[in-house]
C-alpha cells in the first residue's frame, strides 16, 4: 500500500523488547517494532539472524523470554512461569493474527474447502453454511474456486500456499504473518502467491513478511527491516534500503543477493 502509506494513522501491532534464547544462545535481543494498519513490511537478513523466531514470538507460537506484544486491544507479556490466564490472553491475541508457513501445513485428509472452513467452525463456532460461504468467497479471491474439492496432494505448491492464505484469512485477522511463504516454490509458483499478497495489500491488509525475495521486498513493501544478530539494525523505505543502505551489515548482505 505504498501509494497511501502517508495516510496511515493507527498502530495495529506493537512489539516491545522481545528477547529469546535457546540453550543459552541469544536469538533475539530486545527487538521492538510498531506496525501501522495497512502496512506491508518485509523482514530480511541472513539465515539464523532471528527473523522467523521474531515472527513466531509475535503470536506466541514461541514464548519470548522478555517483552510484550500488543495486537489491536490485546496485550500479552512474557512470563517466566506461564499460567493458564496467560495462555487465554495469548489465544485472544492469536484470534487477530493469521500465520502462513513455508510448509503450507494443510490437513492432508481434508479437501481445500474443508481446510478453509475448519477454523471458523471450531474456533469461532460459525455454522457450517456460513463457514462454507466464507471459504468459497476466499477461495475465489485466491484463484482456487475450481479446485476447492481437491485434497492438498492434488495441488501444486503454489496452489497449496494460496489455500493456506485463504485458511488464515477465514479467521478475519487484523495482521497476516508470512514465514518465507515462497522459499519452497519455483519462480512461477512463487509469483502466484506473491500476486495474492499484493492484492491483499491493495485491500489494506496489514502484512509482515519474512522473505529472501528481494524483488518483492523492494517493489511491494512500505518498509523493509534488516535483522542481524537478533536486532533490527536498519529500517526504512525500500528504495533507500536497497539503493543506499546506511549500515555496513545491510550493505554486505545485499551484495551477496543482488
Amino acid at each position: 500500500m505504498r501509494q497511501g502509506y502517508s495516510e496511515l494513522t493507527d498502530l495495529v501491532l506493537q512489539a516491545t523488547g522481545i528477547a529469546k534464547s535457546f540453550g543459552g544462545h541469544e536469538i533475539l535481543r530486545g527487538v521492538s517494532l510498531d506496525v501501522e494498519r495497512g502496512e506491508l513490511i518485509s523482514i530480511i537478513g541472513p539465515s539464523g539472524c532471528g527473523k522467523s523466531t521474531f515472527l513466531r514470538c509475535l503470536n506466541f507460537l514461541e514464548h519470548p523470554d522478555e517483552g510484550t506484544v500488543r495486537v489491536e486491544d490485546v496485550t500479552v507479556a512474557s512470563a517466566r512461569h506461564w499460567r493458564r490466564s496467560d495462555e487465554v490472553q495469548a489465544h485472544r491475541l492469536r484470534a487477530h493474527v493469521g500465520m502462513v508457513f513455508q510448509s503450507f501445513n494443510l490437513f492432508p485428509h481434508r479437501t481445500v474447502l474443508e481446510n478453509v472452513m475448519l477454523a471458523p467452525m471450531q474456533v469461532k463456532r460459525i455454522g457450517e453454511d456460513e463457514a462454507r460461504a466464507i471459504a468459497c468467497s476466499l477461495l475465489e479471491k485466491v484463484g482456487l474456486a475450481a479446485v476447492k474439492e481437491r485434497y492438498p496432494d492434488r495441488l501444486s505448491g503454489g496452489q497449496q500456499q494460496r489455500a493456506a492464505i485463504a485458511r488464515a484469512l477465514a479467521m478475519k485477522p487484523s495482521v497476516m504473518l508470512y514465514d518465507e511463504p515462497t522459499s519452497a516454490l519455483d519462480p512461477e509458483l512463487s509469483e502466484e502467491v506473491l500476486s495474492v499478497m499484493r492484492a491483499l495489500d491493495r485491500e489494506g491488509m496489514t502484512q509482515l513478511v519474512v522473505t529472501h525475495d528481494m524483488r518483492f521486498a523492494r517493489a511491494a513493501s512500505d518498509r523493509v527491516l534488516f535483522l542481524e544478530a537478533g536486532q533490527i539494525v536498519e529500517s526504512g523505505d525500500p528504495d533507500v534500503i536497497f539503493a543506499n543502505p546506511r549500515e555496513p551489515g545491510t550493505r554486505r548482505f545485499l551484495r551477496t543477493l543482488l
